[in-house]
């Protein structure tokens, strides 16, 4: 059993302190508190509506809250001199219906935000894009589009694309993976968040 240092194991990688959000006269969280430390993987469930994919967007501020405050390694997501866009950078996220690029080939995909948002040069783009999309078993589908995929493998694709650009965190938002665990982080320092309605999902995902 390896050692762990006390120092961090107590600082949170994500730390939600008292949240609560409207939308317009009804309030969808109510004072939501928890924290996520470094390599811990958390899967809050829940019924639909309850609020899940909700809460999960105001980790990287894709929904503003009105009231609390969360930090990622660290940083105020909230803090008016936060650069969100970096913050993002380093907060994977898989949404529910993927959000691929349809005009974009597969391997351009994975590489549109390593090139643009990382200013990682083209070729180390795409072999970091292949060598995830191998992870995810689908090297032999890089030149496809997102249409010519099944929901699954265009899930793998986004799982793929938001590993390309080296996040602390990953998110996900009602996924339905198969894989293991593996396939998505095998490091212990990958911090991830899963949100869904089923407690066998949980089992899968811990």
């Amino acid at each position: 059993m390896s050692a762990i240092d006390p120092q961090a194991s107590t600082k949170p990688m994500i730390a939600i302190d008292n949240i609560s959000k409207w939308y317009g006269p009804v309030q969808v969280l109510n004072g939501c508190t928890t924290q996520v430390t470094k390599g811990e993987v958390v899967v809050v469930c829940g019924p639909s509506g309850s609020g899940k994919s909700t809460l999960i967007k105001t980790v990287n501020a894709l929904e503003p809250i009105q009231k609390g405050a969360i930090t990622v390694d660290g940083i105020g997501v909230q803090a008016k001199g936060t650069n969100l866009p970096k913050l993002r950078a380093r907060v994977g996220m898989v949404f529910q219906h993927f959000e691929l690029f349809p005009h974009l080939s597969i391997i351009d995909n994975l590489m549109l935000g390593q090139c643009k948002v990382l200013g990682r040069a083209k070729d180390d783009a795409h072999d970091r894009g292949l060598k995830l999309l191998g992870r995810v078993g689908l090297s032999a589908h890089s030149h496809k589009y997102p249409g010519q995929l099944s929901g699954g493998q265009q899930q793998r694709v986004a799982i793929a694309r938001a590993l390309s650009m080296n996040p602390i965190v990953m998110l996900f938002d009602e996924p339905t993976i198969s894989g293991s665990r593996a396939e998505v982080g095998s490091s212990n320092s990958m911090t991830m968040g899963f949100i869904d309605n089923a407690r066998a999902m949980a089992t899968r995902c811990c």
